[in-house]
Formats: C-alpha cells, structure tokens, sequence
C-alpha cells in the first residue's frame, strides 16, 4: 500500500488550519483517511478561546480514532460522535451557539478487505480511481449552489446559508449535521486508489481550470500530492496582481493532499 500526505498552510507565518491523517490498524485488514479544512473565520469574536487549529486537530484525531476502533459504526455516526466529543471537550469555555464557532469541512473513507465506505461534508473533494482508469468525483457542491448573493459578506452568510436548510454545512459544535454528509459504499475491488483534497489544492481543477479532476489525479499518482500543491502555488503567484481566476478569493489557502493505493 503506497500512501502519500502533504499539507501546506497558506502562510508560514500562520498555523495550519486543515489536517490530515491515515490510520493502518494491527489487524493489517483495511485503515482509514480523514482530511478537514478549518473554516478561517472572519476577524473579530467567534465565540471560542481555542481557534480553528486546535478545533480542526480536536475533531481530527477523534474522527481517526473512532473510524478504526468502531469498524461497525457507520461513518456518519462516527462525525457525530467525534463532533460531539469535541464540543464537550470545550463547552464550558465557549459559545458553541455562535454561527462562527470553529468548524470544518470534512473528508473522512474507511476501507476493509471487502469495501470501502467514504463521507464527505462541504467543499473539500474525495477522488475514486477504479481499475479501469475511471476516476469517480465524489463532492458536496451546496456551496457551489448557494446563491451569490448570500455570500455578499459574513453576516449575510451567517444569517442565512451557514448550517442552514437551504444552504451548505459544516462540522461544527451539532452532531446531527453529520446527517446532512454524502455518504457512500463501494467494493474493495473497484477502488484501486483515492485521493482526498482541500479546497486549496482542488483550486487547480476549480478556479485555474488547468485540467479536470481526471488530470488532477494523474498529476498526483505519477508526479506526488507535493507537485499538485506546488503547482497551484505558481499558479497563484501569477494570478496576484491581475486576479483573472482567484477574483475576491485570498491569494494562497491551506491546501491538504491525501493519497492512497489501496
């Protein structure tokens, strides 16, 4: 089994708000991936005294420890149980009740010999290989749906489409958004590989349409997660001044690759 993690925040000078993690369990019959892109929330208060990082390592590591240790607890129980623990772990220190408690986007496959179950909940990506070549695009694109105008400003956001009916979701401090993921199962054999981005790196294929999501994966299983990344930070240095791809979006953001041949 090849696996393959990069992560690389926006700026050096600011912690990483994404985080990664592949777990091989002893008994050598499958393992899981979680990958989750903190959401940067606007400047000001959020309700919370911890950040983003330490909220996205929080949800992280209990989504891998739950994920190998509970086989047969579906990954959608597996977000709500982790999303809870976490808010337990800082409620009474923090307003959980702000729509701007730290959150996060989340990727979350477990395999085994005979399947692989996968979850996906706001904008980051998981890419399916089957052995014929085929690669599966597995997304949750209300985000990409929600009308513009609700994106105007935070507020508006906040008020209106941010873990709301009608609008997209995050993991936060609610287990029952855990629901609301896209979930699916698929045989062992007809999966020979995946890959889990962040939106900083599916920037390549979503804003600089350099290929799609086809050209993303061959980029990352024959020239490695480290190329895709760097590539879309030439391309984001060239786009600075003109802004002809990233328009409003901030110049460079957390990107996470997560690559695995099963």
């Amino acid at each position: 089994m090849r696996t393959e993690l990069v992560t690389e925040p926006s700026d050096r000078n600011r912690p990483n708000e994404d985080f990664t993690s592949v777990a091989l369990p002893a008994s050598g019959l499958g393992g899981a991936l979680v990958v989750l892109d903190g959401v940067t929330p606007p400047k000001g208060d959020d309700g919370c005294v911890h950040g983003v990082p330490w909220f996205a390592t929080r949800l992280g590591g209990t989504l891998t420890e739950l994920s190998v240790s509970l086989p047969d607890v579906t990954l959608t129980e597996v977000l709500a149980r982790a999303i809870r623990r976490t808010a337990d772990a800082h409620a009474d220190t923090c307003d959980l009740s702000h729509p701007r408690t730290p959150q996060a986007t989340v990727v979350l496959v477990r395999w085994s010999a005979d399947t692989v179950e996968y979850l996906v909940l706001s904008d980051s990506a998981l890419l399916l290989l089957s052995p014929p070549g085929v690669v599966t695009p597995v997304l949750d694109d209300r985000l990409s749906r929600v009308p513009r105008t609700s994106l105007a400003s935070d507020a508006i956001a906040d008020a209106t489409v941010r873990n709301k009916e009608g609008g997209f979701f995050t993991a936060a401090a609610d287990p029952s958004v855990a629901g609301r993921a896209v979930t699916g199962t698929a045989a062992r054999a007809e999966v020979r590989a995946l890959a889990a981005l962040t939106d900083g790196a599916t920037r390549w294929t979503e804003k600089f349409h350099e290929g799609d999501w086809t050209d993303l994966f061959t980029v990352v299983r024959k020239e490695g997660a480290r190329a895709l990344v760097d590539r879309v930070r030439e391309l984001e240095a060239a786009d600075a001044q003109e802004r002809t791809h990233l328009r409003r979006s901030k110049t460079h953001d957390d990107a996470t690759v997560a690559y695995v041949e099963l």
